[in-house]
């Protein structure tokens, strides 16, 4: 769930990042000043649901939770930590680290966590 009406914002994020990624249904709240009430993403075969918060929450995204994406080359993965780390934060640079051929953790700018693993 984003806050500050945000997750049309991280749709366009997710959908150019992603190759063939696509919005597979999307409702917005009945009033346009709040934005997406759910929408669902297919971002390479991952299903995704995505919301915008009508009221102002305590709370926000934590890395002890992430997204984990495997990807089947390493030219997608360099583009997907590339594209969802700017503007966000590199946890794990992408490297070796001994359970994979290539890994990242970065947290987007909109503060969702992705861990991104070539296997």
């Amino acid at each position: 769930m984003f806050q500050g009406g945000t997750a049309a914002a991280a749709i366009d994020k997710y959908l150019a990042a992603f190759p063939g990624a696509s919005v597979v249904s999307l409702t917005p709240h009945p009033e346009p000043a709040t934005g997406i009430m759910l929408a669902e993403l297919d971002l390479a075969g991952l299903r995704v649901l995505v919301s915008d918060s009508a009221v102002k929450d305590a709370f926000d995204f934590t890395p002890s939770t992430s997204l984990f994406v495997d990807v089947a080359d390493r030219v997608v993965l360099e583009r997907l930590v590339a594209e969802l780390g700017e503007g966000g934060a590199t946890l794990m640079p992408l490297g070796e680290y001994g359970f994979s051929t290539a890994f990242a953790w970065v947290n987007d700018r909109f503060g969702v966590s992705w861990q991104l693993n070539l296997p």
